[in-house]
């Protein structure tokens, strides 16, 4: 009997980490840094973290072109954190392009949640 819940126990957790959901890029500021092309960006990122195992764990720049032109890495879990907002400065953005989407990934989906495209500021 103590075997079964132990394994309806642990089916449960998994369970939970699977509706954490995927991570969701809420909001996104870009501002121009001090070097010309280079630009100082504040992403602010939702996700049900649930631990170790299931956390929003980078958020990445992509060109038009989908190249992925920077990333920041989220080293853990913001699980008492929701929704939080980190930063990642100078970023070089390619002179041709006029916007840039930004897109979350968490350990278990990877990407799929909201993404966020917005202009990029001209000189």
């Amino acid at each position: 009997m103590a075997a079964a819940r132990l394994i309806a126990a642990v089916a449960l957790l998994g369970f939970q980490s699977v509706l954490a959901g995927q991570a969701d890029v809420l909001k996104v500021v870009i501002l121009p840094a001090a070097e010309a092309g280079r630009f100082d960006l504040q992403v602010t990122l939702r996700h049900a973290d649930s631990g170790w195992d299931h956390y929003a764990n980078r958020w990445e720049v992509l060109a038009p072109d989908g190249r992925v032109i920077a990333t920041r890495v989220l080293a853990h879990p913001h699980e008492h954190e929701q929704p939080f907002t980190r930063g990642l400065s100078g970023v070089r953005i390619p002179a041709e392009s006029t916007w840039i989407r930004v897109r979350g990934h968490d350990l278990v989906h990877g990407y799929g949640g909201r993404e966020v495209t917005l202009s990029v500021p001209q000189p």
